[in-house]
Formats: structure tokens, sequence, C-alpha cells
């Protein structure tokens, strides 16, 4: 089957890397792609933008199955594009992409059927927001309501922070339209956790539970990033966590999309807060989360491509999605500056076998080498048998990736581990 991933980062990578191992699979390309991931499949240069070229792509090229990976593509209709040309894919469909597209629909969802969350009201008039903000409970969240590249998010610990956080979304148009609308919520405390699952509208099978590390510099300082890293499973996430998430959230997530017609089918992310009251949702993605991805899939030990065909043809129940007893840890090389201004176009070198995954993302090709291009570069991922090990793993293999101006957290899973001594 000739397959195609859409997407240029480190969670296309690890989804091509997972792919290749696919019996199934005779011909593997990426849109973009990369210049790492350019080693493991054929990259097409189209702008992951252009929905019409990529279809037209995928037509002439006989590609029969595409793995439609960015939150912009979906939520703007690429699945619904290719279907319409008798090409099944990946991911859902754009009516039930407005999980993650609009942030007022997923919280109006959640009260609508009674999915735990945090308390909130939407505001499209900026001066009624700044008339509520004026009283609310600090800490407060203000969330613009459409996809901001995930910094859409402002928690405001002052009065003055929420009122310049209003400002800044709904006048100022920082994140133009996605603003035009805007969620004000209360303030949640507790760990969080990240949980991927598999669903084809009627049902669904999580994956290994994540814990992301956001934040730029070392013991959670510095400004939020798309994520430093990763560390897979998240002890927090315990079995009668996952069991209550389950009953309460889950389940009753999939069968409210059901119910509103617009069935889920794809790889839907559970950004979970676990309270003193119970895990809640913080926010839905309709798609692989990055970098989670680059923990979660090193422990599928059953086919991806199966699980995803399951996916898209309702037959998940019939599949096997297994993982492996194990642990996993991805720590981000980024250039240094990143989220702000930073230098690239610095070749990356690698002293010679890495024990684990190498995930390219903010790279490309210049004639034989490989340039640094974006902010974070590459994810590099170990996988052993419990936590502590494993990453271990992933700092000593990270030593082995040398470019100019290199950065990366230091305490990527310490966090994890304090929780593991208790």
């Amino acid at each position: 089957m000739k397959v195609a991933v859409i997407g240029s980062g480190g969670r296309e990578h690890a989804i091509v890397k997972k792919l290749k191992m696919s019996p199934k699979v005779t011909e593997l390309f990426a849109i973009p792609g990369n210049g790492g991931i350019a080693k493991d499949a054929i990259c097409a240069d189209i702008s992951v933008n252009d929905i019409e070229k990529i279809v037209e792509y995928v037509k002439n090229n006989g590609i029969e199955y595409v793995v439609v990976t960015p939150d912009n593509q979906l939520v703007d209709g690429m699945v619904d594009a290719l279907n319409a040309i008798g090409v099944p894919c990946f991911g859902p469909d754009k009516k039930a992409a407005i999980i993650e597209g609009s942030k007022v629909f997923s919280k109006d969802l959640m009260k609508k059927y009674g999915i735990p969350t945090a308390k909130y009201e939407v505001f499209n008039d900026p001066e009624l927001a700044l008339e509520y903000v004026k009283t609310a409970p600090l800490p407060t969240v203000i969330k613009a309501d459409g996809l901001a590249l995930g910094k859409g998010v402002i928690i405001a610990e002052t009065r003055e922070a929420a009122v310049d956080a209003v400002g800044s979304i709904m006048e100022d148009k920082i994140f133009g339209a996605s603003g035009e609308n805007i969620v004000i919520e209360e303030f949640l405390t507790g760990p969080e956790a990240s949980v991927l699952a598999f669903c084809d509208g009627k049902t669904l099978v999580p994956m290994v539970s994540a814990m992301d590390h956001k934040r730029a510099k070392d013991n959670d300082k510095g400004l939020n990033t798309g994520g430093m890293g990763t560390v897979a499973p998240n002890p927090c996430y315990t079995e009668s966590i996952a069991k209550e998430c389950m009953e309460t959230i889950f389940l009753p997530t999939l069968r409210a999309m059901e119910k509103e017609g617009r069935p889920f089918k794809g790889c839907l992310f559970f950004g979970l807060m676990i309270t003193p009251d119970g895990p809640k949702v913080i926010e839905y993605n309709c798609r692989f989360g990055d970098p989670e991805t680059q923990v979660v899939l090193p422990l599928l030990e059953s086919d991806l491509l199966e699980a995803m065909l399951a996916c898209t043809n309702g037959t998940l129940d019939k599949t096997e999605v297994k993982f492996k007893d194990a642990a996993a840890c991805c720590v981000v090389l980024a250039s240094d500056g990143y989220p702000e201004k930073y230098n690239s176009g610095f070749p990356i070198t690698v002293d010679g076998e890495v024990d684990g995954y190498l995930y390219y993302a903010g790279a490309k090709a210049k004639g034989s080498e490989i340039v640094t291009a974006g902010g974070r570069v590459m994810g590099v991922t170990a996988v052993s048998s419990d936590l502590p090990s494993a990453i271990k793993k992933a700092y000593k293999e990270s030593e082995k990736v040398h470019f100019s101006n290199l950065y990366k957290r230091n305490d990527i899973g310490a966090r994890a581990l304090k929780i593991l001594e208790g």
C-alpha cells in the first residue's frame, strides 16, 4: 500500500518511522517532510497549507492512504478533500476536527454532556470580557477560541495581566481571527497528563500516557514552547485514574461527538489535569501530540498502519493494539533562543549509531548535509525497561548529536522521577 504522511515535524518523523515497519507499506511519502524524514520517506516539497496541490499529488502518485496530522489542515478539511477523490485517511473530517478548532465548541460540548472540565464563561464582546475579569477569581485562564499554534492560552496571575490578555487577544488580535471569541475559565491545580487515543467513531483505545515539559528552561522556568521533552508512561496516571478517565471522559466524549453528528475517527488527544476533585479535561486536540508521539509510538508493539486503518474502517474493536511494558524518554534539541529569536542554518552531525531514535523536526537538506532550520531541531528518544534508565539513556544518546547553538533542558523526566520516588 502506498501511504503518505502530511506534515514536517518530529511527530511526523515518528509516525513515518513506525509506518515504515509495517509489512503492508510498499511506498512511503511525506508531504512536505524535512531533511531527516527524507532518509525514511519520499518527500514532496509542497506547502502543507496547499490542500489543492496535495490532493493533486496524492492522485497523480497513486497514493492509497493518507495520514493527516497537523491541526490546521484537519480543521480546514484536508480529510474531506482527499475523501472526495476516493482516498481514505487517518484523521477526523472537518466536522469532527472542530473539537480542537473551537474551544467554545469543546467547552460547550463538555458542559452539555457532563464531562469534567474547568468552569468557564464565553465572550465575543471585549467590553463584557474586561468587566468580567475585573472580578474573576485569580489566577484566571484566558483562551483564544480558535487555533493559535499552541500559544493561544494566557494564565493571568494579576488583575492587570487579565485585562492585558483580553485586550491583546480581542482588540490587538495577536492571534488573528482565532481571538474573536474567548473562553475565560477557572485555574485548575494538579499534575498534568497527556493521553492519545485511537478512535473509530464508536470504539476508543487509549495509548500509553505521557508527561510533557512545555517551558523552555530547567525547573519549568522560561516561556511556553511546543514542548521540550516527554516521558512515558506518566507516573501520575495510575490504573485507577485511567479507569476513571475511560468512564467519565474518554467514552463520554466519543459518544457526545457521535450524538452531535460528528463521529470522531483518528487520534483524539486528551490534555488532562488530575485535580483534587479527580481528572478534568484541560483541552482536546484532534491529532497526535508533539512531542508526545515521539515517546508513545516507540512503545507500540503492534502494527501502526493496522490500527490506523481500523480507525478509518470502523473495525478498531476487532484489531489488536498492543504496547510494550517499558518506558521512553524524548529530549528535544533546540536552537538556543527558541521560542523567541534564534539563528539557524548550522550543519547537524551525529557520532556513529544512536541507540534509540532521532526524530528530525526543524531541519532541512542542504547539499549533502542536514542543517538546522527551526526552533525545535530534533528529538532524541530512548526506550528502556523503566523510566530512570530510559531518561539516562536518552541524555547519553543526545550527547552524540552536535550543531552550533544547540540547547536542551537538562531535567526532562525529573518531575516524574520524584513522583516515582514518592
